[in-house]
């Protein structure tokens, strides 16, 4: 039986991994000229793809991994450090240079109708940090039940998503650069004790075997 914390800690991970405050000035970056239902079917589409890429490594992510012979407290040990890079990167404004930069090169090479996919759903939304965290989860998640309820957990992430990209325009405007700034941070610091947890337990794990 899951319990209130183990589902609440995994929400927020996922949440804070994928950051859709983050994500809100970079959609508005590549949707630019987009009249607000053209945004309205990227959001849509970008979030569809970013919930299935998503809910395939929740569901398979421990047969991935045993497929390249890879233990899932070794997975966690890596996935932790890689959570707590993102979280640095975060805390130190890194983070959204990187998804700026990113932004720029999909919307000179890429088609305007490709960019729900690229660079929206893969590597925005669904990216390294987000692939490691849901896949670090599925091994705290066994069984149908369980599985469906961080599925659960990530369509309610990604509805999230949707709903700041559909809203993000007054989001951006209400924020402001300072309050981007200070959230960016605070979500940060959260991650990286989420992170730290992760390490901790695959040592743990490894340590047992």
């Amino acid at each position: 039986m899951l319990s209130f914390e183990s589902v609440f800690n995994a929400f927020v991970t996922i949440l804070v991994t994928i950051d859709p405050p983050g994500l809100a000035p970079i959609f508005l970056a590549v949707t630019r000229g987009m009249t607000h239902a053209e945004r309205r079917q990227v959001s849509i589409r970008a979030s569809i793809i970013g919930f299935c890429v998503l809910a395939l490594f929740a569901l398979a992510g421990s047969a991935i991994l045993t497929m390249f012979g890879i233990t899932l407290p070794a997975f966690r040990v890596a996935g932790g450090f890689l959570l707590f890079f993102i979280a640095f990167e975060m805390v130190f404004e890194k983070r959204q240079d990187r998804k700026e930069k990113i932004s720029d090169v999909a919307i000179t090479r890429d088609h305007i109708h490709n960019i729900a996919a690229f660079p929206l759903a893969i590597p925005l939304i669904a990216g390294p940090g987000a692939i490691s965290a849901t896949v670090l989860l599925s091994g705290s998640f066994p069984g149908w039940a369980a599985q469906a309820t961080l599925v659960g957990i990530l369509l309610a992430c990604l509805a999230i998503t949707y709903l700041v990209f559909v809203l993000s325009q007054s989001i951006d405007k209400w924020l402001g650069h300072t309050g981007r700034s200070i959230l960016t941070r605070l979500l940060g610091v959260i991650l990286a004790a989420l992170a730290v947890q992760f390490v901790a337990d695959g040592i743990k794990a490894l340590a047992a075997m």
